[in-house]
This record gives structure tokens, C-alpha cells and sequence, in this order.
């Protein structure tokens, strides 16, 4: 019985992990605070083996309540405190960003899908091949060559299919998928400029409540000022960061759905050329 090729596999997961790693590597580069981190110098330099480690229990958990309690917060600051978005250009990325995250969420799943699909396909192709091959092995007769020409392009359907599956998980599923969790990254960073607004906007209030009563108004009036600093930088860097988020996305997509595409051609060009060779060959036989 025919089985997959393992080098090819690891081959095939080999060029995805490294596509991954170069696209954020490249990212970093290409951040102005990041590139200049002493820490990313050190990575690229470091001339021996990394041990990694997974998360353990305890931080999976830690980091599953605290997505909850950012949930939660994040509802008290739109919702209950009645805090308003004064800013068009983030409301509108807020809009954007929550109707783009369920999209491209939804579109990996079913692209994760398909690509399971292609690799269902090719693995009902093995027994398949191995079936033909073994009738034609028993068979005497003039049939058996068919039946052994078949088997051989099952097994070239096989190996094909998966070479498919193998790029459409390269091109369209990582690239959505490091979409996904991108669109979560920008999600999150205007969840970190609403907590700073509602910071700037309880300072405030402080302040008028210190003057009110002439008590500590210096303090109030330097948390006043920090607050107001704060919201103010971080909505200058998070402003940069979107406008960088849409073109890198943009021109991603249209980097990938062109790739894609033209392997898509090739890889149909080449499943017609052999299914054009095995009839012409079994006309042969005749």
C-alpha cells in the first residue's frame, strides 16, 4: 500500500513555518520603536539552539480570565460609563475591526476546511492506487496494464492533490489566520486607548472634585496632566499603527491571492496533462 512521503510533509511544514517567521521578522524590522529593541537584536544574532517551552496550565488559564476580565471592562467603559468616542477615525476602525475580525474568522475556519478537504482527497486516492495495483499485479489478462497505468495516476493524483492542499494552507489559510489574530491585536489596542480615555475621563472628574473642595488640586492637577499625556501618546502611536495595519493588509492579500492563484493554474494545468497522458496511453493499449 502507497503511504505519503514524509519528507515531503516535513518539507511542506518546513516552508510554512519559515514563511511565517519571515513575515513577522519583517514586520519587526519595520516597526520604529521594535527594530530598535535590544532584545530582537539578540534573536537574530544568536547563533545557537533555542529551547522554547509551551504554556503551562496555570498561564493558560491566567490568560483565559484575564481575556474575561478585559472583556468585562471593555463593556463597562462603552456601555455602563457612558464614555463616548470623540475621535471619527478610531470609531470608525472600532466599527471596521469588529465586523473585519468575525469575518476573517469565519473565512479561516471554512479555509481550514477546504484544505482538509484537498488532504482528505489525496488519502482516499492511496488505497485507491493500491487496489488497482494490486488487480493489476494478480490480473494476466491485456487489462492488467490499464489497470496498473491507472494505479500510477492515482498515486501521481495523490502526490499532486497534495501539493495543493500543501500551498492553499501556505497562501490563503496562515494568511488569514495571521489576519485573525492581527485584527484581535488592533482590537485590543483601541480596548487600551478606551481604558485611557476613561482614565483621562475619571481625572478629570478628580480635579473638579479637588477644586471643589481645595483639597490636594496639585496631585489632581498632576494625574490631571499625566492622564491627558498618556491618552494623548498612545492615541498618536495607536493612530499609526491602523493607517500601517490597513496597507500592510491590503498589500498581503493581494501578495498571497496572486501567488495562490497562479499555483492554482499550475496545478491544473499539470492534473489535465496527466489525465491527458493516461487516456492517450489506455488508447494505446487498444
Amino acid at each position: 500500500m502507497t503511504c505519503p512521503c514524509p519528507r515531503s510533509e516535513y518539507l511542506a511544514i518546513f516552508k510554512k513555518t519559515v514563511a511565517m517567521h519571515e513575515v513577522f521578522l519583517q514586520r519587526l524590522a519595520a516597526h520604529p520603536v521594535l527594530r530598535k529593541d535590544h532584545n530582537f537584536y539578540v534573536f537574530l544574532e544568536y547563533d545557537q539552539d533555542l529551547s522554547v517551552r509551551g504554556k503551562n496550565k496555570k498561564e493558560i488559564l491566567g490568560g483565559f480570565l484575564k481575556n474575561i476580565v478585559k472583556s468585562a471592562d471593555e463593556a463597562l467603559i462603552t456601555g455602563i460609563s457612558g464614555i463616548k468616542e470623540v475621535d471619527e477615525f478610531f470609531e470608525h476602525e472600532r466599527t471596521f475591526l469588529i465586523e473585519y475580525h468575525n469575518r476573517v474568522k469565519d473565512a479561516t475556519m471554512k479555509a481550514d476546511r477546504k484544505t482538509r478537504s484537498h488532504k482528505n482527497v489525496a488519502e482516499d486516492f492511496i488505497p485507491i492506487s493500491s487496489a488497482l495495483s494490486s488487480l493489476g499485479s494478480l490480473d494476466t489478462s491485456p487489462l492488467s496494464k490499464n489497470l496498473l497505468k491507472l494505479a500510477e495516476l492515482f498515486e501521481k493524483l495523490r502526490k499532486l492533490e497534495g501539493r495543493v492542499a500543501s500551498d492553499e494552507d501556505l497562501k490563503l489559510s496562515d494568511l488569514l489566520r495571521y489576519y485573525m489574530r492581527d485584527s484581535q491585536a488592533a482590537k485590543d489596542l483601541l480596548y487600551r486607548r478606551a481604558r485611557s480615555l476613561s482614565d483621562y475621563e475619571n481625572s478629570n472628574k478628580a480635579l473638579d472634585r479637588a477644586r471643589m473642595k481645595n483639597k490636594e488640586v496639585k496631585q489632581a492637577e498632576a494625574n490631571q496632566q499625566l492622564s491627558c499625556q498618556r491618552f494623548e501618546k498612545l492615541s498618536e502611536s495607536a493612530k499609526q499603527e491602523l493607517t500601517d495595519f490597513k496597507v500592510r493588509r491590503v498589500s498581503a492579500f493581494r501578495k498571497n491571492m496572486i501567488e495562490m492563484t497562479e499555483l492554482e493554474l499550475k496545478h491544473a494545468k499539470a492534473n489535465l496533462l496527466l489525465l491527458r497522458n493516461c487516456l492517450s496511453s489506455l488508447r494505446e493499449e487498444q
